[in-house]
């Protein structure tokens, strides 16, 4: 009887606790927020055919986090980092934004907001360039970040011959390397 009695509770708790689900988070939360399934909320725009206006919507995404769930960023992140709650889908566009890039490796914001900077670190690290160096050259040279991330059909990542699992832990130096030609058919 105790049993069913526990197990009864249980679900009435997890119910009445409820779970984080993306399309049910209002779309001023949305942004930079995880689900309890360990997916990245998004913000996404569409116009609506009845108003005829753009709205916004909570979509889950398909960028899985490890290492937290059911998510909600506080304001005080959102301010410290420099994101926008508004900000449509995931990009790393932000990067390559000389004040973005500073508030992202303040102290302030990379010491104590992990949910924006594990999001970040993982979008640099698919541009080919590691947050953690990116943030050292940034405290060193602010305007030498700026200089080598900005792109102009080139993509930035690490230089060297160093194979890639040699540079965890080590320095090394963020440069351009060639982006490859368009195809056309």
């Amino acid at each position: 009887m105790a049993l069913i009695l526990f197990l009864a509770f249980s679900l009435f708790l997890q119910g009445a606790l409820g779970d984080i689900v993306c399309e049910q988070l209002p779309t001023e939360l949305c942004s930079f927020s995880i689900a309890s399934n360990g997916r990245r909320c998004i913000l996404e725009n569409y116009v609506s055919l009845t108003a005829g206006k753009m709205e916004y919507e909570c979509k889950t995404s398909q960028v899985a986090v490890d290492i937290m769930h059911e998510w909600i960023e506080s304001d005080d992140c959102i301010s410290a980092c420099g994101v926008d709650r508004q900000s449509v889908g995931i990009s790393s566009d932000a990067l390559l934004q000389p004040h973005f890039a500073a508030k992202l490796c303040s102290p302030a914001c990379y010491h104590h907001c992990p949910n924006i900077v594990d999001l970040y670190f993982n979008l640099a690290l698919g541009e080919g360039v590691s947050l953690s160096d990116l943030c050292k050259v940034q405290r060193s040279n602010p305007k030498r970040v700026m200089r080598e991330v900005r792109s102009s059909g080139a993509a930035f990542g690490p230089m060297g011959a160093a194979p890639m699992g040699s540079l965890s832990g080590e320095y090394y130096e963020i440069g351009y390397a060639p982006a490859e030609a368009p195809m056309y058919y």
